[in-house]
């Protein structure tokens, strides 16, 4: 047959095995392949039943999403479609099973939905993912599914693009059969098929079934669109997905089947797809990085230590340990530790309590840490990361005692989000051992990990650690050396015009408001009172020689971590806070006045457009900056950490993406018009990039690069 599919009789029973590693992705080559197996098993009259299956150990990934930008002659329109390929399946002659020895998503799910049976080993999950890409399921998932186990488990599958476990398949009846023996699969799957075929058993399919709506609610469709109003603002997928699985209830098959084709072509249109795809990739191409050889060999991260158990290093230690990986982790006093540990334990008495995890796998992970107030116990460790105070002279002297107590070759690590790693390193007899791993907060939850690769940090070292985060399911993008790496860097500029805002007449709500509204997870003064304005003000002072020509757009945010206004964790900050609501307050709209006077800074009413534009396009600005130095390796590699550790919007794309699509003589316009507009401010602070300028005069995109 072909080298995508492997194709063999057994008892009368074809068996075709989906064999286009590593995660038999629905390609042209291979949809063909299992077309003409399937027409050959069809033509046969020795072959009574058919089983697809895969080589394993994952049944399919789904569709080739490369495919999706590609010309029609060399995208998914390539015959056969999917579609197209899966309509034939399903008006097969023959018994048709499913096999799936590992997960089915999307189009891999897809495809035994068309199958009369479905044969499921029991660690196998079961999903349509394709709206986190801005898309819907689109070769028949919308319509097939709810056929199968009606509208409400269809559409919380759909909407959310979450994958089930097989067992909770089996509930619903998208799973015919849990397999859940320690004999091959393969063989119980073709005992199954003759125990079908042995008591005539009927083929079932969706071809000729309509949607159960008995005991459903009027209004589940409205009721559903409204349940999801706020988490999918913005978006068109989910949405969408709701329509297609209405139209599921009112239509034939046929009609329904187009009705999807329709809708996943207005869906894969949109900048909202195009943005999701782009951080789909963009997430996978952070781990290209230049000088990194992929065959470099790795070194072993079997067990770690953490200094430090506040909440940074106590999250940073959740991560290792719900991988499996034991975890030292390194206090000064006795308290500190058992408080650490505490809320660790609380930490996942809260998931028990909401059936994340069982009691018994908690009690497994906080078996895998351990205490300890002595630098001594750390001596046989293969990672340290030290989650101490942001401040050099404590950083050094931790690093200063892990240099004398760990073991040659142990990578040292800091959680630095500002300070210079090279300085850092070169305190040790071993600067190729160091490397800065950037956490964000909270460390369990949040995705992204900054890699901050130093000036000595050995190749290895990065190849390790970009291993070491797709362990620990982090998505793990290299950076090099400045103040604030790639994220906090451009976050400054962004800040900045926002504080500055607020001098010229804007309040932190509209500021808000105005980020919020076009996507953004929150906006800078809800983000302040979050982290705590405390530490901004920290920061600052780390750096106030920098600042020394104008420190006008930090007067309010000084003067508010003065007065002990330090955010959410205070109660107070540029908001009012009891319990979770947030209030105005009226004693900062003061401040800011009376700080604006002080400077002779006459305030104005200020544009949305302006507040979003002066906030936005600084941003860009800067990355713009970041990737001429060479600090960040790929626009998308900007894009990615933006997404994942700044709340900026996926559909979106990320920030150079978004300045991609929208023009960059349009940013660079912009910013020469305010950079005159706010007169010495301006000339200090807003400065178009060089390499903007550059592009845009010849007419390229920060993805050309």
């Amino acid at each position: 047959m072909s080298d995508k599919i492997l194709y063999q009789v057994d008892n009368e029973i074809a068996v075709l095995s989906l064999d286009n590693a590593p995660v038999h992705a629905l390609s042209q080559a291979l949809r063909s392949a299992i077309q003409n197996a399937f027409r050959k098993a069809i033509a046969d009259p020795g072959v009574k039943a058919i089983l697809i299956t895969s080589t394993g150990p994952l049944f399919s990934a789904g569709a080739d999403i490369s495919e999706f930008s590609a010309p029609d002659q060399d995208g998914p329109h390539m015959q056969p479609t999917l579609p197209a390929l899966l309509a034939e399946i399903e008006k097969s002659t023959k018994l048709v099973v499913a096999g799936l020895c590992g997960s089915a998503l999307g189009g891999g799910l897809e495809l035994a939905l068309v199958c009369h049976y479905r044969f499921v080993h029991k660690n196998a999950k079961l999903g349509l993912p394709e709206v986190l890409l801005g898309i819907l399921p689109g070769a028949g998932g919308t319509q097939r599914l709810p056929r199968l186990v009606g509208p409400k488990a269809a559409l919380d599958m759909i909407v959310s693009g979450k994958a089930i476990k097989a067992g909770q398949g089996a509930e619903i009846g998208l799973v015919d059969h849990l397999f859940d023996g320690d004999e091959d699969f393969q063989a119980a799957a073709l005992d199954y098929i003759s125990s079908l075929l042995g008591t005539g058993a009927p083929m079932n399919n969706a071809l000729n079934k309509s949607v159960d709506m008995d005991g459903v609610e009027a209004g589940l469709f409205d009721d559903y669109r409204k349940s999801i109003a706020r988490r999918a603002k913005g978006l068109i997928a989910p949405f969408k997905c709701i329509d297609a699985v209405e139209a599921a209830t009112k239509m034939s098959l046929e009609d329904g089947l187009a009705q999807e084709s329709a809708f996943f072509q207005d869906c894969n249109d949109s900048p909202q797809a195009k943005g999701q795809q782009h951080i789909f990739f963009a997430e996978r191409n952070a781990g290209k990085v230049a000088g990194i050889d992929k065959n470099t060999p790795l070194r072993r991260i079997k067990s770690v230590a953490i200094i430090g158990s506040g909440t940074m290093g106590g999250g940073i230690a959740m991560n290792f340990i719900g991988a499996g990986i034991p975890v030292i982790l390194l206090d000064m006093s006795q308290e500190n530790l058992d408080r650490g540990l505490g809320v660790i334990r609380k930490n996942y008495d809260v998931s028990v309590s909401r059936g994340r995890f069982s009691q018994q796998q908690v009690d497994h992970f906080m078996s895998l840490i351990t205490g300890t107030l002595s630098y001594d116990d750390l001596s046989d460790v293969d990672l340290v990361i030290e989650a101490v105070f942001e401040s050099m002279e404590v950083k050094k002297s931790v690093f200063g005692e892990l240099d004398r107590v760990c073991k040659p070759g142990a990578i040292l690590a800091s959680n630095t989000s500002t300070l210079d790693v090279d300085e850092i390193a070169n305190i040790t007899g071993r600067p190729e051992d160091v490397i800065g791993l950037h956490f964000f907060s909270p460390a369990n939850v949040m995705k992204l990990l900054e890699i901050v690769r130093a000036e000595k940090t050995a190749p290895d070292v990065v190849a390790t650690c970009l291993k070491m985060a797709k362990s620990i399911r982090k998505v793990g993008v290299v950076v090099g050396v400045c103040f604030g790496f790639v994220g906090n860097r451009m976050l400054e500029p962004y800040i900045r015009e926002s504080a500055r805002l607020l001098l010229e007449g804007a309040t932190p709500e509209q500021v808000d408001k105005v980020m919020t509204d076009w996507g953004m997870a929150m906006g800078p003064f809800q983000m302040s009172d979050l982290a705590g304005v405390d530490v901004g003000y920290l920061v600052r002072e780390s750096r106030r020689q920098y600042l020394a020509h104008d420190e006008s757009y930090c007067l309010v945010g000084d003067k508010l971590a003065k007065m002990g206004y330090h955010g959410q964790k205070s109660g107070k900050g540029y908001y009012l806070y009891e319990g979770r609501n947030r209030t105005v307050n009226e004693e900062v709209l003061s401040i800011i006045k009376e700080t604006a006077a002080e400077l002779g800074i006459k305030q104005r009413e200020i544009s949305d457009a302006e507040i979003f534009e002066r906030c936005m396009y600084t941003l860009i600005n800067e990355g713009a900056d970041i990737l001429q130095e060479g600090i960040a390796g790929k626009a998308s590699d900007i894009d990615a950490i933006w997404c994942f550790g700044y709340g900026f919007p996926a559909y979106r794309g990320g920030p150079m993406f978004f300045a991609d699509q929208i023009g960059l003589d349009k940013i660079h316009q912009s910013l020469c018009h305010y950079r005159e507009e706010t007169g010495q401010h301006g000339d200090w602070w807003i400065k178009p990039s060089a390499l903007l300028e550059k592009l845009m005069d010849e007419g390229l995109k920060f993805s050309d690069l």
